[in-house]
């Protein structure tokens, strides 16, 4: 076998296949993708790696997404980013900002308050130091909610619902049903709007907003009226019979493990708490997971063609995990490089090993699945 024939072999070995019913990635892997990426955003206030941050996920989206209902919200998550960039610009300015500045901008007439409400105020002086505290506390934000909603256009809700334990499985239809709606309510406004324009009638102002609207809700109103007749017609809500004993042990230790889980999680975000932030995780974690298992003997659901967790699926979850490590790693060894000062003012400089570890979380725009062809295998909706 001559060398160019192993490198072909290799290379065909290593090519992301096109997604099918069988090897698609599972929801949860997307997830947890998109959350290592949001737990590195927490970490860090410098606009530089808040700006790769969102490229590296805007990049996997662009590449991995397909043309699903769910798959077209994240432009709608970025739109959402900029507008709490905005607005927490503009109470920054009315309201002012406990940040000291010498640079100041310009002033807003101050309105006076009574006494009891000392340290509030209305207007007054307005410093360049204020504005960027505020630009960096805005984009935090606006980046978490773009990396979830990264997750939500690559990942399919229904293989999520599939994924979930017998015991959480009523509320995560409930959820499912709340993240479905809207993407779907995009679409049909997309599609009445492009009718209209087909026919030369006007997509903007009152009356076509309300003549666009009645439709969108009978749409809802009829795929709603659809998943309860086919949820009626699979038996969901039977439940089996367990002991009380059961019952009252499953309660204990799901409501533990979610208390410890939230405990630890923020403990792991918190600069304070990353020494109890971990064991309270894993304890938590581990005690909610026996009450989900013991949980689960009440369903009497079975799952069809579940999901399975290959090599592509690890990687992907996986590149999300480095990434949010090597960003807590590094708020602890160089704080300073993550949170650049404002007082005085400071350009922001991109910290090499942080951003080379950011870069890490484009692992799934290579190794995910490619979106399947127009006429090829269709995702469930």
């Amino acid at each position: 076998m001559t060398r160019s024939t192993r490198a072909a072999r290799l290379h065909r070995a290593l090519r992301a296949p096109e997604a099918t019913r069988s090897n698609a990635l599972p929801a949860g892997a997307w997830w947890l993708w998109a959350l290592g990426l949001a737990t590195a955003a927490s970490r860090t206030a410098n606009p530089l790696l808040l700006g790769l941050l969102v490229g590296v996920a805007g990049y996997v989206v662009a590449a991995r997404r397909t043309d699903a209902p769910w798959a077209r919200s994240y432009g709608a998550f970025i739109k959402l980013g900029l507008f709490v960039v905005g607005v927490r610009l503009v109470f920054s300015v009315l309201l002012g900002s406990p940040i000291p500045g010498t640079h100041t901008l310009f002033t807003l007439p101050e309105v006076p308050l009574p006494d009891w409400a000392q340290g509030v105020r209305i207007g007054g002086r307005v410093t360049a130091e204020q504005l960027v505290f505020a630009l960096y506390d805005g984009a935090k934000l606006a980046t978490l909610l773009i990396c979830i909603g990264a997750a939500n256009s690559l990942a399919n809700p229904a293989r999520l619902l599939k994924s979930l334990p017998g015991a959480l499985y009523e509320a995560g239809v409930a959820v499912v049903v709340a993240m479905t709606f809207a993407p779907n309510m995009v679409a049909d406004v997309v599609r009445l709007r492009t009718a209209r324009r087909l026919r030369g009638r006007p997509t903007g102002g009152i009356r076509a907003v309300l003549q666009i609207g009645l439709p969108v809700l009978e749409g809802a109103l009829e795929r709603s009226v659809a998943v309860a007749a086919s949820m009626d017609a699979r038996g969901y809500g039977r439940t089996a019979q367990v002991p009380p004993a059961v019952r009252h042990t499953t309660n204990v230790l799901t409501l533990g493990g979610l208390l410890g889980v939230c405990a630890g999680t923020y403990g792991l975000l918190a600069s304070q708490g990353a020494v109890y932030g971990l064991p309270l995780l894993l304890v938590g974690l581990v005690a909610a997971m026996a009450g989900l298992r013991l949980g689960g003997r009440r369903s009497v659901r079975t799952r069809y063609r579940p999901d399975r967790w290959g090599a592509r699926a690890w990687l992907v979850a996986g590149s999300g995990a480095v990434v949010a490590a090597a960003m807590i790693w590094a708020g602890s060894a160089d704080p300073q490089a993550l949170h650049p000062g404002v007082v005085p003012l400071t350009a922001p400089v991109l910290p090499l090993w942080p951003a080379a570890a950011v870069l890490i979380g484009l692992l799934p725009a290579v190794v995910a699945p490619l979106p399947p062809s127009p006429t090829g295998f269709k995702e469930q909706t």
